[in-house]
């Protein structure tokens, strides 16, 4: 069969069979899962120089570079390492690209772990975290100094959903010499390409839609030419590798992601637009909407829009956020998303240094997810009648 280029070619072919070469393995359609530790050499000269692909499981097998090539083709990036968790993708380059004494500036939006690691972790390590507006865009010239070695960034922000100026500052930091990073877990490459719009380093929590079904925890990080040396070497240095059953369950949900992420975001925008009309809601925080403050750039940047936004309680407190949670049905109350199953979680932003924000009620987030969707619409009413009776 001759070669084939995907990147190339539609998004659904590139899901359906990038990083596979069913010739490699006498036809199989799917990449062996190679659970192995000790890699053999023919003889010792082969052993002493490492002339062989594969030398030690940590260092990559088939199953690992089967996904890796994969998420290279959707991110257009020279490199991906795979790591067990979101987390640990946000962690890894963090720790590659960080030394003491250094600055980094993180969007006060980010994922709540993330500001965990980086309060606790990176302070130890003496690296100083300052936190900065999401909608700050070319205006983080102000905030950038000659020991600035990492701008991160988290577009749509996590719980809130600010959209930022990628590539504004994406810019501005390049131009200073920081490495900018960016979670792009709610887009994935689908939707939005942060390499195409000046990033650095693309992390993603394959648990959520790659997988698909809240089964499999699992990372991926996709570096630019630049960056990607100093990331394996930091990625083989930490030893942080993820298992052979989980990688390949993520590049088997990888198959079915565009048809699944269709699905979520069309009844996710449908419902986000019927709650905007519904008593009970103040709020509905969906970059997709144009009532939302980020719409114009969400539209400029963004090809589609994902299955997890959040809506605004018109008043109350905890009581009222218990009470619509707890009247759901088909909802599970739960953390994660991009699994085939609705989830609804109460907000907390009180971690937050610039964007708690003044909000007219509760922040409950919603993961849309493969049920029908006037089902779905029947259990959200349950709960805000549920909220209203408090």
């Amino acid at each position: 069969m001759a070669a084939r280029d995907f990147g190339k070619m539609g998004i659904n072919t590139q899901l359906a069979h990038a990083g596979n070469v069913p010739g490699d393995y006498f036809g199989f359609v799917n990449p062996p899962v190679v659970h192995g530790s000790t890699v053999l050499f023919p003889d010792a000269a082969t052993m002493a120089a490492r002339a062989q692909k594969y030398t030690y499981g940590t260092r990559g097998t088939p199953t690992t570079d089967a996904l890796a090539e994969a998420m290279n083709t959707l991110e257009g990036s020279t490199g991906t390492i795979i790591v067990p968790s979101g987390l640990a993708a946000v962690t890894v380059p963090l720790l590659a690209f960080l030394s003491a004494g250094d600055h980094a500036l993180i969007v006060d939006s980010v994922y709540g772990p993330t500001r965990l690691f980086a309060n606790t972790m990176l302070k130890r390590l003496g690296i100083e975290v300052e936190y900065y507006d999401p909608n700050i865009g070319a205006g983080i010239a102000a905030l950038m100094r000659a020991n600035t070695r990492v701008v991160f960034t988290e577009s749509p922000g996590s719980n809130t959903f600010e959209i930022q100026d990628v590539p504004a500052i994406a810019k501005v930091a390049r131009e200073a010499g920081a490495v900018v990073m960016m979670d792009n877990t709610w887009a994935t490459p689908l939707y939005f390409k942060p390499l195409d719009h000046g990033v650095d380093v693309s992390i993603h929590a394959a648990t959520k839609y790659p997988a698909g079904h809240s089964d499999v925890l699992l990372g991926t990080v996709s570096a630019n030419k630049e960056c990607w040396p100093r990331l394996h070497e930091a990625f083989l240095a930490l030893g942080c590798c993820a298992g052979p059953d989980d990688v390949y369950q993520v590049l088997r949900g990888l198959r079915t992601m565009g048809v699944r992420l269709e699905h979520h975001r069309k009844s996710a925008l449908d419902i986000a637009r019927w709650l905007e009309t519904q008593p009970g809601v103040a709020r509905v925080l969906h970059p997709a909407l144009e009532s939302h403050p980020g719409h114009k750039l969400w539209k400029r940047d963004f090809c589609g829009s994902s299955g997890i936004f959040s809506i605004v309680l018109a008043g109350g407190g905890q009581k009222h956020a218990h009470a619509f949670l707890d009247a759901l049905q088909i909802f599970g109350l739960g953390y994660s998303w991009g699994g085939f199953e609705s989830l609804a979680v109460h907000v907390y932003l009180g971690d937050r240094t610039i964007t708690g924000g003044s909000y007219e009620g509760p922040l409950i987030r919603l993961q849309i997810g493969l049920e029908d969707v006037d089902d779905i619409k029947a259990d959200i009413a349950r709960g805000l009648k549920a909220a209203a009776a408090v």
